[in-house]
């Protein structure tokens, strides 16, 4: 298969506008466009009357006013949350006292220990979900269904959403259309994430809603090259190791040349993921608990 992913990345951004993306689904973007948001969260607003609302967003009063435009007249009966980044949970709070519903999610971020908060700079770790759901929980509201559809692996907690009526699937940040997911140790799990992926393939969902960007339409062969692409890379890490490049750093310098170099720090983590993985699947060793200034070497 071809290591090229189909990215998609053309989308009409207003922020603040309420734009009308399917029958059941309408969309309403943050102003905060950046190197891992993209144009800026798209929260979801599902239904009519009586509506959920997935990924809140940042904590900007011009976002959650916009929200409240974009509902006005209407019950909001369900806050759900894919996962506790500050990018898509911390607008769950004031959305919650201003409509009386209540927040569903997998979990807190991390679970209920918190002693990595202050290694991971973008995790939400005041919220705390109304409601804690499970793989296979279904939601239900006037008009429309969900299915929870637990994808750890981007962060410990990541839910994703199916909406039956429109076979779609709300993916958060598990699977984007105009950029692959970041996974960052201690929290991201690479062999959760290769797992998670697998799960999707397993689904005949139709289309995709990404918090960041478009939809994308062709989600079976888009996970499948997500797939190629994390297989890829580590195949390319192995080559990194075998020419003498054994410390992360110096890896992320060859293997991430064409990027910004802003990027590097969050490329180091990503290859830190698939390090882990791969010291624990056997094929490659190194002294202690892998790290970043570790030293690797082929099993």
């Amino acid at each position: 298969m071809s290591s090229e992913i189909p990215f998609v990345r053309d989308i009409d951004i207003e922020y603040g506008r309420c734009d009308q993306v399917s029958p059941l689904i309408r969309r309403v973007t943050a102003n905060n466009p950046g190197g891992f948001t993209f144009k800026g969260t798209g929260t979801y607003i599902v239904g009519k009357g009586e509506v959920a609302v997935i990924d809140p967003g940042p904590l900007m009063n011009d976002h959650v006013e916009a929200l409240l435009a974009a509902i006005e007249g209407e019950t909001v009966s369900h806050i759900l949350i894919t996962h506790t980044h500050m990018d898509h949970s911390p607008a769950a709070e004031p959305l919650k006292k201003l409509t009386g519903a209540p927040t569903l999610a997998f979990g807190p971020h991390g679970g209920e220990k918190k002693d990595d908060g202050a290694r991971e700079e973008g995790a939400d770790w005041k919220f705390q979900p109304d409601i804690k759901l499970e793989d296979g929980d279904i939601i239900e509201g006037d008009g429309w269904t969900f299915e929870a559809i637990f994808t750890p692996g981007h962060t410990s907690n990541h839910m994703c959403f199916a909406l039956q009526e429109e076979k779609a699937l709300f993916t958060g940040d598990h699977v984007m259309g105009w950029s692959t997911s970041v996974v960052s140790p201690p929290d991201g799990n690479m062999s959760d994430y290769f797992n998670s992926l697998k799960k999707l393939l397993e689904r005949d969902d139709e289309i995709y809603w990404p918090t960041h960007g478009p939809a994308i339409t062709n989600p079976q062969s888009f996970v499948r090259a997500y797939l190629v692409h994390r297989r890829q890379r580590e195949a390319q890490i192995l080559r990194q190791i075998e020419e003498g490049h054994t410390t992360i750093p110096a890896m992320v310098e060859a293997m991430y040349a064409d990027i910004d170099k802003r990027l590097h720090p969050a490329a180091r983590r990503s290859v830190l993921a698939h390090l882990i993985h791969m010291v624990e699947t056997g094929r490659v060793a190194t002294d202690g608990a892998p790290g970043i200034e570790n030293q690797y070497r082929l099993s």
